[in-house]
């Protein structure tokens, strides 16, 4: 059977060694097949949830006086990624 997944690219990226070793230990457990496919698992799901908030905050801002800016929207999630203080 031919697959019909696209080919993937390589990045190099950085991460604290105890992510390393969680990630790893989840591997190891059958969570996922490798660590290129646990952190694009992560990736994809950080990506959907990117997309559904972008959506909720739409559907309000319209309800309640407009499509929110770009500014509002870096702003939103500024706050809401902990990153406030």
């Amino acid at each position: 059977m031919i697959s019909m997944e696209k080919p993937k690219v390589k990045v190099a990226i950085t991460l604290r060694p105890d992510v390393v070793e969680r990630v790893r230990a989840a591997v190891d457990g059958g969570q996922a097949r490798s660590v290129s496919a646990y952190i694009e698992h992560a990736v994809l799901g950080q990506l959907a949830a990117e997309a559904g908030f972008d959506s909720i905050i739409a559907e309000m801002l319209n309800d309640t006086g407009g499509p929110s800016t770009k500014g509002e929207q870096v702003e939103a999630r500024r706050l809401l990624s902990g990153s406030a203080a």
